[in-house]
């Protein structure tokens, strides 16, 4: 937020710092990545769809690229070398995902609802370690705080609400085409493109919330990657520019390795991962912005996001104990995990300063 205030408000003047905030406030109503998002409806504001589309593949390409190469990496290696190096990334991993937590909590959580809701959702989280639940975890969330819109304050509508529907509509076919041809082929590429893409359709709160989404359904679930590969890839993302949602090319490149296509197979495996994670939320935000003026006049919009925020940061206070769990307990682990929430909530560093000091560790000792 803060490079595109500077950017493109304050330097090239594209829009103003009101219209960023009210772009920012609308993609956060949508599933998918807020930043990628964000970016996407100022290139649709500024030059259409063909303008909207080119912003989105250079936000997306240079951290797809380098998560793509660190899956590449990452299984052609010694596995106990990888793991030695590795070592230390894995619990800072652990520590980013407790600091989402709690910035996410203090964002969002602020009635005795969105406490409940919060407390519930990293229950069951929890407790029921399976992928389908944690989007109905979050659809009942907004469910609940909807019956809540009388306290919201009221808007005069101005304009009636009319709305395309054909973005929607390619959304929604991509959606169930993606499933059912996965499900007569069993053709491993589109099946990651159906995962990626339906996980890509059901997250609210950006990469953070996914990553609890991600390892139930690709290393709990599937076991497609081991949970020392996606802690490692977690901490990774970290270092990188651009969106975390550029972390599902790393684990469908190490996905692809059952293929034994080699290092062609996972790059198809790493795309077809990318293309599902992004898609979703470039297609809705290209629906919702075209009558966005209109429906956030409506209260119940509004007050489902209450519970919508609740719920995904209960995901990611449940990620934090599921994803601390497989390493091994010992003081050092513990240490570096308390060590990088406190690093973070400092905020004297920037998060790829950690990794890389993670990763120098790992090397020396």
């Amino acid at each position: 937020m803060a490079m595109m205030l500077r950017l493109l408000v304050d330097k090239r003047r594209y829009l103003t710092a009101a219209e960023l905030l009210e772009l920012t406030a609308l993609c956060q109503i949508l599933p998918g990545p807020t930043s990628t998002q964000t970016i996407t409806a100022i290139g649709f504001r500024l030059g259409g769809p063909n303008l909207a589309y080119l912003t989105v593949l250079v936000w997306m390409l240079p951290a797809v690229t380098l998560m793509t190469l660190a899956g590449l990496t990452i299984s052609y290696l010694d596995k106990d070398q990888v793991a030695h190096v590795v070592q230390y990334v894995q619990p800072i991993a652990v520590g980013f995902v407790a600091y989402s937590a709690y910035k996410i909590s203090e964002k969002v959580i602020h009635t005795k609802t969105s406490v409940a809701l919060m407390v519930a959702a990293s229950m069951l989280a929890y407790r029921f370690q399976l992928p389908s639940v944690l989007p109905l975890l979050l659809i009942a969330g907004g469910v609940v705080t909807t019956f809540r819109y009388r306290k919201m304050p009221v808007l005069e509508k101005k304009q009636p609400l009319r709305i395309e529907w054909a973005n929607f509509a390619l959304w929604l076919a991509v959606l169930v085409g993606a499933a059912v041809l996965g499900h007569y082929t069993r053709l491993l590429p589109v099946r990651l493109f159906e995962n990626f893409y339906r996980n890509g359709s059901l997250v609210f709160g950006g990469g953070q919330v996914l990553a609890p989404l991600l390892f139930a359904e690709f290393v709990e679930f599937k076991h497609y990657l081991s949970t020392q590969e996606f802690l490692s890839g977690l901490g990774l993302v970290q270092a990188m520019p651009g969106p975390n949602f550029s972390f599902a090319s790393y684990i469908g490149a190490l996905a692809m390795r059952q293929e034994g296509g080699g290092i062609g197979s996972q790059i198809l495996g790493a795309v077809v991962a990318a293309a599902g994670i992004f898609m979703p939320g470039t297609l809705l935000i290209f629906f919702l912005i075209r009558f966005w003026d209109q429906l956030k006049q409506y209260r119940v919009v509004k007050a489902s996001l209450e519970g919508i925020n609740a719920v995904s940061a209960g995901l990611v206070c449940a990620a934090t104990f599921l994803l601390y769990h497989p390493l091994p307990d010992t003081p050092v682990n513990l240490a570096l995990v308390a060590a990088t929430f406190l690093v973070l909530l400092w905020d004297k560093f920037p998060s790829y300063v950690i990794v890389l000091a993670g990763l120098v560790a790992g090397i020396i000792f």
